[in-house]
């Protein structure tokens, strides 16, 4: 028996202990460590899709793992970084779990995405790491730099509760999102990812330059993203 095989599946449980860890540490208020596991999550999510395109190594289970590990890494733990975040702003009652709806839309995607034909290199709505990392840099770099614009604006109530539904319902959209994976049929390299790119090394020059947190890097990097796709999507070339 080849051992090969079980390589994509060994790195896909990596992927749901990383995101596991970060639910405990979120627990415990430790917002801090729980972005880093995040990244790791989406590290090994990366990594055991091109493990198996490799090795050949695809497999029944190893989808629905994915797919199992990715609620956890990308659905609950952000949904529960918001909520931690909410509660330790002074948000209590029934509000401060609006977030969750994240974590139900997260798994209504991830669903989705199984079953349509139609994604593969591109998607159709916002990936959910995509939606994950945004939440999980902003409650990152509130934790980190408090007393920061960004905490004063996350300290009112209804900002995170409206940032979930927002992502959430971008989650389960119908609007075209471009890949980073090279695909058959599409150049990697076309005008709008060079855009992404070149904003995303300006964006990671611009916080170092300015002695800011990394964090902040990431949380923009991945909001012009969406931003990208929106403005491509109301104003669609008519090449």
């Amino acid at each position: 028996m080849s051992l090969t095989r079980h390589i994509p599946n060994s790195i896909t449980s990596m992927n749901l202990l990383a995101g596991t860890m970060g639910v405990v540490f979120t627990m415990q208020g430790r917002l801090e460590l729980a972005f880093p596991l995040m990244l790791a999550a989406a590290v090994f999510d990366f990594c055991d899709g091109l493990a198996a395109r490799l090795l050949g190594a695809y497999s029944p289970i190893g989808k629905e793992l994915d797919s199992l590990a990715d609620v956890v890494s990308f659905g609950l733990l952000p949904a529960l970084m918001l909520l931690e975040t909410m509660q330790l702003h002074g948000t209590q009652g029934w509000l401060s779990f609006v977030p969750l709806f994240l974590a139900v839309m997260s798994a209504l995607r991830l669903a989705k995405f199984n079953v349509d034909q139609r994604q593969g290199t591109d998607f159709l709505g916002v990936a959910t790491p995509t939606a994950a990392i945004i939440c999980g840099a902003l409650c990152h770099y509130v934790a980190v730099r408090p007393g920061s614009v960004a905490d004063s604006l996350v300290g009112t109530q209804w900002f995170l509760p409206s940032l979930a539904v927002v992502l959430g319902l971008l989650l389960v959209s119908e609007i075209p999102m471009f890949g980073m994976k090279a695909g058959k049929g599409h150049k990697l390299l076309d005008g709008k990812r060079i855009v992404f790119l070149s904003v995303a090394v300006a964006a990671l020059l611009a916080v170092v330059l300015a002695g800011l947190h990394w964090s902040l890097a990431v949380l923009a990097i991945f909001v012009f993203y969406i931003l990208e796709n929106l403005v491509l999507s109301a104003f669609p070339s008519r090449s």
